[in-house]
């Protein structure tokens, strides 16, 4: 029987340093000290921004998909970062983060589905933001606790990650992509006044 139950405590401490210290949350920003291209709240986070993303369940199977469009604004060391939510199961949700720059590099994040101010370290291209958020009534109403790390690529696409936890058990994981919004142009063709009226809100590629 103790054998049994020395084996079992074994079996858990290899799962627990495992999930510790070789996993998702045993990145540190001083891991991504001195990469580049070096990630600016200000300069990344602004102005009109496409995101798509893929959510996970605890099984590892996906979940839900979503589309959403993001606009970054910012005065000084305080911004805010409204998203336009639509997932694949039909769902809307919207948020408006509001960011504030601290010393060194460090930031605070507040929203109305955040417990308290997120805390935010930017180190070299990645940023770290740890922060509760509680659900909404037809998620469940849960508080989970996520780790959200952003990686900026050269070509300014925003890699994000983030895993959920409730009680330090892995609930949901989040993959997408950031990468600012392709200009909008009005399209001028040959014929009626040199004008296409119905493409004044064409995405030009």
């Amino acid at each position: 029987m103790k054998t049994l139950l020395f084996c079992l405590l074994a079996i858990f401490a290899v799962f627990a340093v495992k999930n510790r210290f070789l996993s998702f949350r045993s990145q540190s920003p001083s891991d991504y000290s001195g990469t580049g291209p070096e990630f600016s709240l200000r300069k990344n986070l602004n102005g009109e921004i496409l995101s798509e993303g893929l959510i996970y369940g605890p099984n590892g199977k996906m979940s839900n998909s979503f589309v959403a469009r993001m606009v970054g604004e910012w005065e000084g060391n305080t911004g805010t970062l409204s998203e336009y939510f639509t997932y694949s199961n039909g769902k809307h949700m919207a948020r408006k983060w509001h960011l504030t720059l601290g010393t060194g590099n460090t930031f605070t994040a507040t929203a109305d589905d955040i417990v308290g101010e997120g805390k935010g370290v930017i180190s070299g291209a990645t940023v770290k933001l740890t922060y509760r958020i509680i659900l909404p009534d037809d998620a469940g109403g849960h508080t989970l606790d996520v780790t959200d790390w952003m990686y900026l690529t050269e070509n300014g696409v925003i890699m994000n990650r983030s895993e959920m936890r409730k009680f330090g058990i892995k609930v949901a994981e989040l993959v997408a992509t950031m990468r600012p919004a392709p200009e909008v142009k009005s399209t001028h063709l040959h014929g009626a006044n040199g004008h296409d009226s119905d493409s004044d809100m064409r995405v030009l590629q």
